[in-house]
């Protein structure tokens, strides 16, 4: 994956990807384009500046971030004995509990996004469903950009079977982003002091079925039966396009989405010195510990 700290010109994309410009109130925003990282130190930032933004020390920010090595996330509240670890630790694959809710997600070959904003910012405004609504335009957007012919489903209960499925993209969720009715992208979102974070992964290519193989289930037809279940319900980039997507060009996509859309005028900086030394101390304090790990 090459380095993504870099800059960009906009009226280049624009023309390259026959983007149209859309008259929108721009909202500053700081775009943050991070380096592959591990799962703990990824998490420790993202919390590092949501404490940030919610203070009023750091503006609205955008991240854009990758995983190395590979890493299985869990959701907030998610119990730990889903996941199979000692197959996790033969593959040399992470493990990190998010701040986050939702299910279990596999981290590689993927781009992640970070949404992080004051609970006051318009564009997070009225609680979890409508800004999922209102940040998934910036989602279709970019997806679009990228020649996808993309949906929006609907706010509609999900079953309690599925709800407690231990994968993120075996499970239906409100307003969920899909192609020809498989899932392509995964959200979670978490509203604490003040402030809003929402996660998103977008699996560009790979086995997306490759999460099972770290993960416990009843029995070796329930593990076959999951395995086909992801088949049917999720997809990546690569498998819908028939090519691959680099990961520079899906975070230009991202970029353009949500500046068009939603309008969010982006301004590419790097984290404040304060927030990585937060995130050091939450890597060792939280995000690398048993206790948190393994709190549930």
């Amino acid at each position: 994956m090459p380095d993504c700290r870099h800059t960009y010109d906009r009226a280049m994309l624009r023309a390259k990807y026959n983007i149209p410009v859309i008259e929108v109130p721009m909202d500053n925003w700081r775009l943050i384009i991070s380096s592959p990282s591990t799962g703990d130190k990824n998490m420790a930032l993202d919390e590092a500046i949501l404490e940030a933004v919610s203070s009023g020390e750091s503006p609205p920010t955008l991240r854009l971030y990758a995983w190395q090595p590979p890493c299985l996330s869990i959701g907030y509240a998610q119990p730990v004995a889903d996941v199979d670890r000692q197959r996790l630790d033969e593959l040399g694959w992470g493990l990190v509990r998010r701040p986050t809710g939702g299910r279990a997600i596999l981290h590689s070959d993927e781009l992640t996004y970070a949404v992080i904003a004051a609970n006051t910012n318009p564009h997070v405004a009225g609680g979890v469903l409508q800004s999922y609504q209102h940040l998934s335009r910036g989602l279709v957007a970019a997806l679009t950009m990228l020649g996808l012919h993309v949906e929006v489903q609907p706010n509609i209960p999900v079953p309690e079977e599925q709800r407690t499925n231990p994968v993120c993209f075996q499970a239906p969720s409100a307003y969920e982003i899909t192609v020809r009715g498989r899932k392509l992208i995964g959200s979670a979102q978490v509203r604490r002091r003040g402030g809003v974070l929402q996660h998103g992964s977008l699996p560009l290519n790979g086995d997306i079925t490759r999460i099972c193989q770290v993960l416990r289930f009843e029995g070796e037809a329930s593990s076959q039966q999951s395995v086909q279940s992801i088949r049917e319900r999720a997809v990546t980039v690569e498998e819908l396009l028939g090519r691959q997507v680099p990961w520079q060009q899906a975070a230009e996509a991202l970029i353009e989405g949500f500046t068009n859309a939603i309008g969010l005028s982006l301004d590419l900086q790097s984290p404040t010195e304060a927030e990585y030394k937060r995130a050091e101390m939450l890597v060792s304090s939280r995000y690398s510990q048993s206790s948190w790990t393994e709190r549930i």
